[in-house]
């Protein structure tokens, strides 16, 4: 595994945007199952018939978040390979990891737990208890990345995006870490 430098970018990056790509063979299945007595919700992975390529523009440092924080990690030769922006929700004393992205020639070759290891540093300096962060059930890629990152599926929203939700297979799926003293 590569070892990169992390970075803290300025103010200067505030409002730049950036193209976050992922391709996925596979997503969660989400069912709700009624009991008596209650219900269970139940996650399944399931093959797409043809692989889903996903885009989608982020603008770093939105306005509606509260203090965000965005690194950068950089090679050798100063070229910046990967991003994380997190935020410290303030309220339930948490950090949120509210984008994470890695050049494409630049995955799976360690730059993302890099960038997941230096977002937990942050968040215990802060005193966060968790980390947390967002992802949708047909982002498989992602799913498996944190998972293997000590996250874990801790809440979802089954019409975040659309009302289609569903069908679509675009879940929004939570994801927690408690963070250790």
């Amino acid at each position: 595994m590569a070892a990169y430098r992390i970075i803290k970018l300025d103010n200067s990056w505030k409002g730049k945007t950036r193209l976050f790509r992922y391709r996925s063979d596979s997503y969660l299945d989400i069912q709700i199952v009624e009991e008596r007595g209650g219900s269970r919700i139940e996650f399944c992975k399931q093959m797409f018939d043809a692989p889903i390529e996903k885009e989608l523009e982020v603008s770093w440092m939105e306005d509606h978040m509260h203090a965000p924080q965005l690194f950068a990690a950089v090679d050798g030769d100063e070229e910046i390979v990967g991003y994380i922006e997190l935020e410290l929700e303030r309220w339930n004393n948490r950090m949120r990891v509210a984008n994470l992205f890695v050049e494409e020639p630049f995955r799976r070759t360690g730059v993302g737990t890099q960038l997941m290891e230096h977002a937990c540093s942050v968040a215990k300096k802060a005193g966060a208890r968790m980390m947390v962060l967002e992802t949708q059930s047909c982002n498989m890629p992602a799913i498996r990345f944190y998972l293997s990152q000590g996250y874990a599926i801790g809440g979802l929203d089954l019409f975040h995006y659309s009302n289609e939700d569903l069908e679509r297979h675009e879940v929004r799926i939570e994801m927690m870490r408690p963070l250790e003293g």
